[in-house]
């Protein structure tokens, strides 16, 4: 009778850690999808960024082309030569300032892609299911030896 008592002890042990190790094989399914649903949603995220920097930059071009050009057409006007002396400066001042905000922009777009970004760290489980393994085999062994 202690021969089928151990044996049951065996069978009991090998099913939990079965049990145990087809837990962490569906604990790790779970994390790799919910890793690959945050990978997606950072791209179309950092896409997003990257769309609005390109209509953001394309608006400041325009912008800077206008005022440039009105610039010029009042100088010109008023009998000044629009690329000459402090006509030219001030174009030339124009052009900094847009170089400068667009600078601006772009760094808060890197800023803004670096933020956000998953984790490779992201535990998957593995590991603790090990651990339960190995504490119901070393029950079972323990109640073998009794």
């Amino acid at each position: 009778m202690a021969a089928l008592a151990s044996l049951a002890t065996l069978v009991g042990a090998g099913a939990s850690i079965y049990g145990n190790a087809r837990q962490a094989q569906q604990t790790n399914a779970i994390n790799r999808a919910q890793v690959q649903i945050a990978q997606q949603q950072d791209a179309a995220r950092q896409e997003a960024l990257r769309a609005q920097q390109a209509a953001d930059a394309q608006q400041r071009a325009q912008t800077l082309a206008k005022t440039i050009a009105t610039t010029r057409a009042r100088l010109a006007a008023s009998g000044l030569a629009p690329d000459d002396g402090s006509a030219g400066a001030l174009a030339a001042g124009l052009t900094q300032e847009a170089a400068a905000a667009q600078q601006a922009d772009d760094a808060t777009l890197r800023a803004r892609l670096a933020q956000g970004r998953v984790s490779l760290l992201n535990p998957d489980g593995t590991f603790t299911a090990l651990l339960q393994s190995g504490r119901t085999f070393g029950f079972a062994a323990r109640s073998l030896l009794d």
